[in-house]
């Protein structure tokens, strides 16, 4: 199976300022693209060669991982927003998150929180268990919660390239501006 990446649902400039047009091309369209083409090069000719990626996250090891769980993870994140994103979600969703995090201003706090103080390079995760309950995790490198039985429903990237040419050093202003951009829809839909 050869891995393709998917166009993005909306335009290069579509998500700024929270993010800009050339993080989106440098950070999607080179640094995605280079774990698609990796992915597809290690995996010839192995026993993954015909997984769908979830499977070969869960099963591989080294840089096989390494490369599908980060093309995965790039993929989920760029899919998760909208340039007609943020506002609150509601639903279910909105009630599970204040169930288990007491308000959703609670919520974005630890879960900015959790992102700014993950040391190094990784993900910052919101996903919910077989019961509907929901965990903020951090997860170095590419690390994946699907590894741990849960399923993702909303991820900010905290390696720097994903926020450097628009922040700087400055990671908890740039997470604190992906609220602005969250397509609550598409997160309800992970529910």
């Amino acid at each position: 199976m050869k891995y393709t990446q998917p166009e993005l649902p909306y335009p290069e400039d579509g998500l700024a300022p929270a993010i800009s047009t050339e993080t989106v091309k440098f950070h999607y369209g080179k640094h995605e693209k280079a774990y698609i083409d990796n992915l597809n090069r290690l995996i010839a000719g192995t026993e993954f060669e015909d997984c769908d990626l979830e499977e070969v996250i869960l099963r591989a090891e080294g840089a096989l991982f390494n490369n599908a769980s980060q093309a995965w993870n790039h993929i989920f994140y760029f899919f998760t927003f909208s340039p007609a994103g943020g506002g609150e979600p509601d639903g279910d969703l909105r009630i599970a998150i204040d169930r288990d995090f007491g308000s959703f201003e609670n919520f974005k706090k630890a879960f900015v929180d959790a992102g700014v103080g993950l040391f190094g390079s990784g993900w910052v995760w919101l996903s919910r268990d077989e019961n509907g309950h929901l965990f903020i995790t951090q997860g170095r490198n590419a690390e994946n919660p699907l590894r741990d039985g849960l399923t993702p429903l909303l991820v900010f990237d905290v390696w720097e390239h994903a926020y450097y040419l628009d922040y700087q050093n400055r990671r908890k202003d740039a997470l604190d501006a992906l609220w602005d951009i969250v397509d609550w829809d598409i997160v309800e839909s992970r529910f």
